[in-house]
């Protein structure tokens, strides 16, 4: 088929290898702008763009996705169906102009976990599985109606940054198995159930902050669900410190949560309501990111 891909992150590029690798026509790529990024703010490309660069696929970066300058490129280009895989919200004159619409792949199993960070959510609520889905674009954000899903299990230690990587591989599987379906002219999905207590909105600062009132847990899902990225974070006298990896022992205590206990060499832990939450690797404000062995040769609890 005549393929239009958009997408932006590290994400999407395993699915669009697929495609490519698959035989499909991918007549153009659209992604973000450039973006100036790190210490000598050079513009830097989208990991998709890189790819298509590679690849010699034509690469489209408009600002805004109404102005009629790309309107009219997309439509030159008249493909058959457009992908789109973590990238922005599209209007309804790009997504419905192919004639088998825009197909899109969103790493939960809908209608569970809508939203922004469906991989982050999934964790920091304790779930137990999640997986991915393709759906075709509608109005309303992820609800349209579902082409296929693919569950996966989410482990007691997984954390975002292992999940993201999982759900990443499964979906490049999952969006190459619906493309045949449509191909073969199943280009009618499942539509999604009403029932969605379960969402997966923007992570902001303040869903960072770890609460230590909170259960052990809860605590450690949170963790879990927020590495490598953006981090789950609390304060060292006045100093943020991130976490990134940790453990929890569940235990009856007198101690008052939030309180640090350390032996000052092998080990530190956090009071909560249940019992403890032994953090493992850290990073304290403006250093770099260590074990918490090498954290107490330097500071004292």
């Amino acid at each position: 088929m005549r393929i239009i891909f958009l997408g932006t992150p590290d994400f999407s590029v395993p699915s669009l290898d697929a495609i490519v690798k698959a035989g499909h026509e991918v007549v153009a790529v659209v992604t973000m702008p450039d973006k100036p990024a790190g210490r000598g703010m050079q513009l830097q490309q989208s990991a998709v763009k890189k790819y298509a660069v590679e690849n010699n696929i034509k690469v489209l970066q408009p600002i805004k996705l109404k102005d009629p300058e790309f309107i009219a490129e997309l439509q030159a280009l008249n493909a058959e169906l457009q992908v789109v895989i973590a990238f922005r919200m599209l209007p309804q004159i790009v997504w419905e102009m192919p004639k088998f619409g825009t197909l899109n792949l969103h790493a939960s199993l809908l209608p569970d976990y809508r939203g922004a960070a469906p991989i982050n959510w999934a964790i920091i609520n304790g779930e137990t599985k999640t997986g991915v889905s393709t759906f075709f674009l509608k109005h309303e954000i992820d609800t349209g109606d579902v082409l296929l899903t693919q569950e996966v299990e989410i482990t007691p230690t997984m954390n975002a940054g292992e999940l993201h990587d999982l759900l990443m591989n499964i979906g490049a599987e999952t969006v190459l198995k619906s493309l045949e379906l449509i191909k073969n002219g199943n280009t009618k999905g499942m539509p999604q159930g009403n029932d969605n207590n379960k969402v997966a909105p923007k992570i902001f600062k303040e869903n960072c902050l770890i609460n230590w009132d909170n259960s052990a847990e809860n605590i450690y899902n949170l963790i879990r669900g927020l590495s490598p990225y953006p981090a789950a974070f609390t304060h060292f006298y006045g100093k943020i410190v991130k976490v990134f990896e940790a453990n929890m022992e569940l235990s009856n205590h007198d101690e008052p949560n939030g309180k640090m206990i350390s032996d000052n060499k092998t080990f530190l832990k956090v009071a909560c309501q249940n019992g403890y939450v032994h953090l493992l690797q850290i990073q304290l404000e403006g250093k770099k990111r260590i074990g918490v062995e090498e954290f107490l040769r330097g500071h004292k609890i």
